[in-house]
């Protein structure tokens, strides 16, 4: 009697990303290419957990309702902020101004709480405010979306103000501001 041998189990082949599919690395470069072409406004959105502020800056934000008012902003899936966000259910938008770059570069890095070491902070609505922002939402938790690396924080606004100011843009990779075109 003679003894077969079973037959070898399939190797798994690697799968390699074919052009046109979303995980191929050229897609997602082209993509970042033509995304670093959009302005954007730049905001610290910011709250508060056991009495230390959180903030981070961001370019994904947007209005998204006007009855009710509601905005969406997109925070990495996993920052800190969001961590704090997900407790808490509220957050602020302090919508920078042109002035305001370094504040924009300190809150992009990691540090927790310490970012707020060495920027004027306040608290509105029991967030942490930037004083001096164009712009200021506070605004409670109404749904938290997965949207790939980030999650999509749609916002309910619960306060808002206004002070005069350039807003701080960012586009082409570096900061700028709005200019009013000359009439043709």
């Amino acid at each position: 009697m003679s003894r077969r041998t079973p037959p070898a189990a399939p190797v798994a082949e690697k799968s390699v990303p074919t052009p046109g599919s979303p995980d191929h690395p050229d897609l997602r470069n082209r993509f970042r290419e033509v995304m670093a072409r959009v302005p954007t406004p730049v905001s610290v959105i910011s709250s508060m957990a056991a009495g230390l502020p959180y903030g981070t800056t961001v370019s994904a934000f947007a209005s998204l309702s006007m009855a009710p008012p509601m905005v969406l902003v997109s925070l990495d899936r996993n920052s800190e902020l969001l961590a704090v966000v997900r407790e808490v259910g509220r957050f602020g938008v302090n919508v920078l101004g042109a002035h305001q770059a370094d504040l924009a570069s300190t809150f992009a890095k990691k540090g927790g709480p310490a970012k707020f070491s060495d920027a004027p902070w306040e608290t509105d609505h029991e967030l942490p405010r930037l004083p001096g922002a164009p712009g200021w939402l506070a605004c409670e938790v109404a749904a938290l979306v997965d949207g790939g690396d980030h999650v999509v924080a749609l916002g309910t606004v619960v306060a808002a103000d206004t002070i005069e100011g350039q807003p701080l843009t960012y586009h082409n990779r570096v900061f700028g501001t709005h200019a009013v075109l000359p009439e043709a």
